[in-house]
């Protein structure tokens, strides 16, 4: 992906995670990557490894599809 799609979908993240009031920590907690691994995710600074997409979009009950359409 390129930058400005890390920060879209870091975006899309963090709208997922405020939407149902939910800090970084607690996210972290249901998808199992760390705090640091979840603001960097967010503010697109590192790229997202498949597996833990799979693993916020769990922590969220949403299907994987919905954090890459970023026309949504």
């Amino acid at each position: 992906m390129d930058n400005i799609e890390l920060i879209k979908l870091g975006q899309k993240i963090k709208f997922e995670r405020t939407k149902r009031n939910w800090s970084q920590e607690q996210l972290a907690e249901k998808s199992d990557i760390s705090v640091h691994g979840i603001s960097n995710i967010e503010t697109g600074k590192t790229d997202i490894k498949y597996t833990n997409l799979l693993k916020i979009a769990s922590a969220f009950d949403i299907k994987l599809c919905e954090f890459l359409d970023f026309n949504l």
